[in-house]
This record gives C-alpha cells, structure tokens and sequence, in this order.
C-alpha cells in the first residue's frame, strides 16, 4: 500500500503563492515519476505537473512559467511551488503515484484564489 497526503492550500489573493507538499509513505522502492492534478468545481481532473524519475518535468500550458514542480527524493516529497496565481487556479489539488501498476492518489488540498 502507498499513502499520499497533501498540505499547503489555502486561501491567497491574486498574485500571491503558495507551495504545496504531497508526502509519500508505504510501499515505495525506487524513485517514482510524480504528478499534480487539480480539479476545479464542475471541470474534470487535469494534470498540472509531472516529475519524472530523473528529475526532468512537465508542465500544463496553463500554468508554465508560473509553477514549479520539484522534488526531495530523501524525504518522498514533491512539491507544487505556485507562483503569480490567479483565480482560475482555485481548485483541489491532488497527487499521483503509480506504483506496481496501481495508482494512488491523495485526498487532495483546495486551494482558493480571490481576485
């Protein structure tokens, strides 16, 4: 079994950051390539960002330049720096772990931008 859990939402102001952590435990045996999804109220779940094993990352069209995706290998952790947000980034944000063939999410983090 693998747990995520995330942290680090809130409430910020346009223009304003956050930074958001998903923590991994359990089952893990070798760096896995991670991602963040969000979902927003009455959209589906989108991919945020993704890090690779190696380190290398993706990012969607909508949040380039403005999120950083990175990782503490030690410490199983990703991270979500958010940077310049706007209101359309409010949403819950979620982990992802492939592990074994089976994935595992966390039960999420809401964040909410007021304009």
């Amino acid at each position: 079994q693998v747990q995520l859990v995330e942290s680090g939402g809130g409430l910020v102001q346009a223009g304003g950051s956050l930074r958001l952590s998903c923590a991994a435990s359990g089952r893990i045996f070798s760096i896995k390539p991670m991602d963040w999804y969000r979902q927003a109220p009455g959209k589906q779940r989108e991919l945020v960002a993704t890090i690779t094993s190696g380190g290398g990352t993706n990012y969607a069209d909508s949040v380039k330049g403005r999120f950083t995706i990175s990782r503490d290998s030690a410490k199983n952790t990703v991270y979500l720096q958010m940077n310049s947000l706007k209101p359309e980034d409010t949403a819950v944000y979620y982990c992802r772990i492939v592990v074994a063939l089976r994935t595992y999410w966390g039960k999420g983090t809401l964040v909410t931008v007021s304009s």
